[in-house]
């Protein structure tokens, strides 16, 4: 049997003020980067450039289809903390991970920052979505 992890074994989970926001998003998909820089360096009298690497947090996006209206009162949240509106908001996404053997890891992303929030209708067919770009200074892996 294989052990390999698909989209629907992951659970992702946006925490707004220590608040889980379960009913927010149908999640249709959602990637997360760890972003490391390759430093490269050159000196005299070597033949070959020194590499090393620096850590730079991460980085992500989810995409996502609006089922209510509360997509828009997690936007204006968004929006209120970019304006500093509301002091000391905070939002924590989780990823947990259901291995078929198993094991159930979770991704912790402390205090995310978003990017442009667009909306889309792409035909009359076509269900609306959202399509959120964050970025944060680490993540955890919880076991």
């Amino acid at each position: 049997m294989a052990q390999r992890i698909k989209g629907q074994e992951v659970e992702v989970l946006l925490v707004v003020n220590g608040e889980p926001q379960a009913a927010l998003f149908d999640i249709r998909s959602f990637e997360l980067a760890f972003q490391n820089e390759i430093l490269t360096e050159g000196y005299l009298g070597e033949t070959t450039d020194r590499r090393d690497s620096i850590f730079k947090g991460v980085s992500g996006r989810f995409e996502a289809h609006v089922e209510n209206e509360a997509f828009l009162q997690f936007f204006t949240t968004l929006v209120d903390k970019a304006r500093r509106r509301a002091p000391g908001t905070q939002i924590n996404i989780q990823a947990t991970l259901n291995f078929p053997n198993g094991q159930r890891p979770r991704i912790f992303i402390p205090d995310a920052e978003f990017g442009e929030l667009p909306l889309n209708f792409g035909s009359r067919s076509d269900y609306g979505s959202v399509t959120v770009t964050f970025e944060a200074a680490e993540a955890s892996v919880l076991n």
